[in-house]
């Protein structure tokens, strides 16, 4: 098989993320992109769309306002959740 050189911007984040892969597990970056491809679009082809989760989830600023209040202040747990996360059956 032909090897076909594509390009594609990536954040910052993402070439940094790469680059200390390829720098602890001795991996060609080429290696590694493709390998990281072909897992992606196999999930894609087999798995049901409801069960992909992305890598990124885009929200509103109201939204994320919510969420972050809701982490800095947790509600505690239910009966059922300590029981649940105990190992016991909830009553």
């Amino acid at each position: 098989m032909a090897d076909t050189q594509i390009s594609a911007y990536v954040s910052d984040t993402t070439k940094e993320l790469v680059e200390r892969y390829v720098e602890a597990h001795g991996v060609k970056k080429g290696r590694l992109i493709e390998e990281a491809l072909l897992h992606h679009l196999q999930a894609l082809r087999e798995l049901p769309a409801d069960l992909i989760i992305p890598p990124r989830i885009v929200v509103e600023q109201k939204t994320f306002e919510r969420v972050a209040a809701l982490a800095r202040r947790p509600r505690k747990p239910t009966k059922a959740l300590r029981a649940l996360m105990g190992g016991k059956k909830a009553r």
